[in-house]
């Protein structure tokens, strides 16, 4: 009988976006996939996670801070169970971000299959925050938190998710919470899983949490009280309308 062949590929950074040079911080992006799947990377994801990466480094040339953002071109579409695929894939783009721009802050922002590789990699000790939009989060309380202890994570997600419950992610943030982690969630409600009804204040409030975070610029006063409120408030911020407009 015939043995399948996993297909040999590399994973890479796309082509810099914002600051070239000394940078401030850096930016990954980890496009979303598919529980298992040997198959290359969704170009459509990636499309995806190049919109939001342009947003941010826009808005961070705005306000002058020097910020170069990569979206992470993983070598399959899935996770593909114990190989985690994306996560690996995460951990050498961290070691690449490194080796190329030393030693500065980075931030993952990964949605659905890709904010779990982001929450999962953050022990490395280039992560400074986590963006983590409907993050693809299994059942129970397994997925470990302790590795979150020395970052500041965001999470998002739309209340009419089909795809990845909404609850495990409100779980997920309520263990972090508990062991220390400064953790704060948003509902983006009657939003679902590509969070398209409402992309413009998702992206709003990702590039607030980011220079927050890298470039040391004040959030904004609902990602403050997100942070500081107690439980479950904190973990239950409905994300406004028109968020981050003038």
């Amino acid at each position: 009988m015939a043995q399948h062949v996993v297909p040999a590929r590399d994973a890479r950074l796309g082509r810099p976006l914002g600051a070239r040079g000394p940078v401030e911080g850096v930016l990954l992006l980890l496009p979303g996939g598919t529980p298992q799947s040997l198959r290359r990377a969704s170009p459509l994801a990636a499309a995806g996670a190049l919109v939001l990466a342009r947003h941010v480094v826009r808005e961070a040339d705005r306000c002058r801070e020097t910020l170069t953002a990569h979206v992470v071109h993983y070598r399959y579409r899935g996770w593909n169970g114990q190989a985690a695929h994306p996560l690996a894939d995460t951990a050498w783009a961290l070691d690449e971000v490194v080796r190329r721009y030393g030693d500065v802050p980075v931030c993952l922002a990964g949605t659905g299959l890709g904010a779990r590789a982001a929450l999962r990699a953050a022990a490395h000790p280039a992560v400074a925050s986590v963006v983590a939009l409907a993050p693809w989060l299994p059942p129970g309380d397994e997925e470990p938190v302790a590795q979150l202890a020395d970052a500041r994570v965001l999470l998002v997600h739309g209340t009419d998710d089909e795809r990845c419950a909404p609850e495990r992610s409100y779980r997920f943030g309520e263990r972090a919470r508990k062991q220390g982690v400064r953790v704060c969630r948003f509902e983006v409600h009657t939003d679902g899983h590509a969070l398209r009804r409402y992309r413009t204040e998702v992206s709003a409030l990702t590039a607030d949490f980011v220079l927050g975070t890298l470039c040391g610029r004040d959030f904004s006063r609902p990602v403050r009280d997100a942070l500081a409120a107690p439980l479950p408030l904190g973990l239950r911020m409905p994300l406004a309308s028109g968020y981050g407009q003038p």
